[in-house]
């Protein structure tokens, strides 16, 4: 079998529906979410997808519509951060846009009764026991803050532990690295949250990079985006995309306009990939991920590669 065949489930229509919304007393605003799930099958895995910077419950279609169909439930909170959001920069809760995230993944969680009420047929068909947080950018801080990781205060050097019991794996995608020196100027002064501490993040991840993603906020060029695997503890794998740049071809939406390494290819290795993974590392089986890893590792011309530790 190889990595093209190891969607061995076939993939089934979904029903999704936008928006569900939760009560967020202190929030400022109540939290829109989508649900996302295939319309047969029982004991669905759960991932809870956190969008990048500006993005919205809308965002991430190729990820969020392949992993419903392939048997996983899928839910989408919209962040205070969201361009449909339109929180204005002097807004009070603009520093502390990172926490806030954090507590809606939490949030989600906690209302998972209400969101599966919320979707016709759903009810009773969520396994509770199979949790993975997933994110993009700075939705992979947000995911990796469930994770173990913690940001550190700019003065104290303090973090505080945000992680979350009932998640059970993760995957991060074209995450920040260290802060500190490692951050262009520019980053350090506008954003002094990105400053992540990886060494309590013991939770199973995979990490997802380009080798082209030089982003605008980093000294050290793409492979500050491996960070996250690199100077985390436990299980972790790495999933290196050749050529790829911030949006990894195309995966933050269909013809979203900040792609620029468009490459379907790509996008069909990350949604293979990080759905195998998840079902490895969620205990439901291990055939896909090790087809995978086989195949990028003896084809003559691979998209990328992967380790693992």
């Amino acid at each position: 079998m190889n990595a093209r065949e190891t969607a061995t489930i076939a993939p089934a229509p979904i029903v999704s529906v936008k928006p569900v919304t939760l009560e967020a007393p202190g929030r400022g605003d109540d939290l829109r979410v989508r649900v996302s799930a295939p319309v047969t099958g029982t004991d669905l895995p759960i991932i809870v997808l956190s969008h990048g910077f500006g993005s919205s419950l809308d965002g991430y279609g190729p990820l969020a519509d392949f992993w419903a169909a392939h048997g996983f439930a899928v839910i989408q909170p919209t962040h205070l951060d969201s361009r449909t959001v339109g929180l204005a920069q002097d807004d009070p809760r603009t520093p502390r846009i990172w926490r806030y995230r954090v507590e809606d993944m939490k949030r989600v969680l906690d209302r998972l009764d209400l969101l599966e009420s919320a979707v016709p047929g759903l009810s009773g068909r969520l396994d509770r026991s199979r949790i993975a947080a997933a994110g993009h950018s700075f939705g992979g801080q947000t995911a990796g803050n469930l994770l173990g990781l913690r940001v550190l205060d700019p003065v104290s050097g303090e973090g505080e532990d945000l992680s979350d019991s009932r998640v059970g794996a993760g995957v991060l995608i074209a995450t920040a690295g260290k802060g500190g020196p490692d951050l262009t100027p520019y980053a350090a002064e506008h954003f002094p949250f990105m400053n992540p501490d990886f060494a309590n993040m013991t939770t199973p991840a995979l990490v997802v990079a380009g080798d082209k993603d030089d982003l605008p906020l980093s000294v050290r060029g793409p492979e500050w985006l491996t960070d996250p695997y690199f100077l985390s503890p436990g299980d972790k794998s790495l999933l290196t995309l050749f050529g790829g740049e911030h949006s990894l071809g195309g995966i933050a939406g269909y013809e979203a306009r900040e792609t620029t390494d468009e490459n379907p290819e790509r996008v069909a290795l990350v949604q293979r990939a990080t759905w195998a993974y998840l079902r490895h590392a969620l205990g439901i089986e291990d055939a896909a991920w090790t087809a995978v890893r086989k195949e990028l590792a003896e084809s003559t011309a691979p998209l990328g590669r992967i380790e693992s530790r």
